[in-house]
């Protein structure tokens, strides 16, 4: 997107440079907090240290990340990014929406894929 056009309801984001921006499917009524809008981050899983942030407000069904500074290998329909995770921890997702991580969890809804594993240290 051209450096000055505008995301989320009410234009609460600009691009203050030519930008590539994702569309991803969680949103509120997925559980995820409106307020998460512009506060979090998700990462793509080959490239955690890049952290990708929330760009305009969270829509009922989406919300949209700044992919700028990701690099285009591997980006496809489908893609998978890191919302809640190894990288993305939960207190720390939680700390950034001045929440803790039970109500983080106990927000999100049936539509979200899970992967659970045990920590057996």
């Amino acid at each position: 997107m051209p450096k000055g056009a505008e995301v989320g309801y009410g234009s609460t984001f600009r691009a203050a440079r030519e930008s590539r921006i994702a569309t991803l499917a969680i949103g509120y009524a997925d559980g995820l907090l409106r307020s998460a809008g512009g506060k979090i981050s998700v990462v793509h899983p080959a490239f955690p240290q890049i952290a990708l942030p929330c760009v305009g407000r969270i829509s009922m069904d989406s919300m949209a990340i700044d992919i700028t500074d990701l690099p285009t290998a591997g980006l496809a329909e489908n893609t998978l990014f890191e919302i809640i995770g190894p990288h993305r921890p939960l207190d720390d997702v939680a700390a950034s929406l001045s929440t803790i991580g039970y109500e983080v969890l106990t927000s999100l809804g049936a539509r979200h894929f899970r992967l659970y594993h045990e920590d057996r240290s």
